[in-house]
């Protein structure tokens, strides 16, 4: 037994080093392969972190898109009113080339024009009403 003893001191003295140094790199392999990803898991966010906030916040983002949205809508608004508008003045005026009697409208309300056989009735302007004397707005016989 001696010798079994003394040859297994001579393995573990003789291998120790390299077990040491065999141990070494599969433990920094063993760390590397638990700490990879919460260490990519980290560098990922620490990239992700600064492009959301590019996304929300930046010159094209989400928070200038809602504003040229808002400005767009406001746009198309005016547009619907301005086509509305010049549909109702060609309207108009295909009403002054066709329709005698609008046009006639038209003469007399801007141009003071009359027929023929009307009579033009002047009105003059009512004069203003005096200021009422003090008291005058008071109810009489009321009291405070």
């Amino acid at each position: 037994m001696p010798i079994e003893s003394g040859q297994t001191r001579k393995n573990t003295a003789g291998g120790g080093a390299s077990a040491v140094q065999g141990r070494t790199p599969r433990r920094a392999l063993s760390w590397t392969e638990r700490a990879w990803r919460p260490a990519a898991t980290a560098v990922m966010v620490a990239l992700t972190l600064p492009l959301g906030w590019h996304i929300v916040n930046g010159k094209n983002g989400l928070s200038a898109w809602m504003e040229k949205r808002a400005e767009e809508r406001q746009l198309r608004r005016e547009i619907d009113d301005l086509n509305a508008e010049n549909a109702r003045r060609r309207d108009r005026i295909e009403q002054l080339k066709n329709d005698p009697d609008a046009i006639g409208i038209v003469a007399r309300g801007q141009l003071h024009y009359v027929k023929s056989n009307e009579v033009i009735v002047p009105v003059s302007p009512q004069p203003q009403s005096q200021a009422e004397p003090a008291g005058a707005g008071k109810q009489a016989g009321r009291v405070d």
